[in-house]
């Protein structure tokens, strides 16, 4: 196990923003850099207790994806070494786990994208014969491969808060209809580029998320982190079965074992016992390694 990294303290740059897992800080007027901790957010709380090399694999796996599908989206990599913008004292904080991304507009909406009708999906479907809105042939089961990946955007919630599932209709509200759609088809693309590859190395991508930005020309620019564990449902393919919710290379196991501790979902956060944490950390870096190695 390496050394875990909760929180960074890079002095020589101005923090912009903390997130649940990333920290955000100024290079200059175009550029940011932004560290992967080790933290770990479980039903938009943040755990007190950091799941050590979770960033690396993070940084590593979201590196691979922005390169190998980059012929579909523009990205915010600038090519810089995070090393580059530190000082010296700095740079074990931002090695192998940080990124000098463009300073961006990012759009208020989070783009899902739902491959397999599994999580809040499945559970709409049992309600309403629908996912957001969409409605879908009855008789589907849990964890069922859907007809086409369905978009189902949301809003960007601060931090602590629930985001909200919303439909096309309120997406193009927010964005603007031709904005909407470049954002719909864009997330549609990259996903199913991205589960296709992901099939050829045993893993099946149920759904992931993804966010976007806008340049100063206009340009859809695809930013944040793309198809990590933390931002997607990541199913080992030799295990998949239709009708339960198959194992999973993401922090399903901690929200399982969280539900199953009698936590009430709400801050503070339980410190996590030493076995779920070499799990959670196991199920990360075997993730990376399908993927990547």
């Amino acid at each position: 196990m390496t050394d875990a990294l909760y929180e960074s303290t890079i002095h020589s740059l101005p923090l912009i923003h903390k997130g649940k897992v990333r920290d955000i800080y100024a290079v200059d007027d175009k550029r940011m850099l932004i560290v992967t901790s080790d933290r770990l957010s479980a039903f938009d709380v943040i755990m007190p207790t950091p799941i050590p090399g979770k960033g690396k694999v993070l940084t590593a796996v979201a590196d691979f994806w922005f390169r190998k599908l980059a012929d579909i989206l523009p990205n915010q990599l600038t090519g810089d070494a995070p090393e580059s913008v530190v000082t010296p004292d700095e740079r074990p904080q931002v090695a192998g786990r940080a990124i000098v991304v463009k300073r961006l507009k990012a759009l208020p909406v989070e783009a899902i994208v739902r491959g397999y009708l599994v999580g809040s999906g499945w559970a709409d479907y049992q309600k309403t014969g629908s996912v957001c809105g969409i409605s879908l042939p009855a008789g589907l089961k849990q964890a069922a491969k859907l007809p086409q990946p369905l978009f189902t955007p949301s809003t960007k919630a601060a931090l602590g808060a629930h985001d909200e599932n919303i439909d096309f209709a309120q997406c193009a509200e927010l964005l603007g209809g031709d904005l909407a759609a470049r954002v719909r088809d864009a997330a549609i693309a990259l996903y199913q580029a991205a589960a296709e590859y992901a099939l050829t190395r045993g893993i099946i991508i149920a759904d992931t998320k993804f966010e976007f930005g806008l340049d100063e020309n206009g340009t859809l620019t695809l930013i944040d982190e793309v198809l990590t564990p933390d931002s997607s449902r990541f199913w080992p393919l030799d295990q998949y079965q239709i009708g339960g919710n198959p194992p999973s290379f993401d922090k399903q196991y901690v929200r399982d074992w969280l539900t199953q501790s009698g936590w009430n979902k709400q801050a503070p956060g339980p410190e996590l016992p030493a076995e779920v944490v070499a799990r959670t950390a196991e199920k990360y870096e075997e993730a990376r390694r399908r993927l990547i190695d």
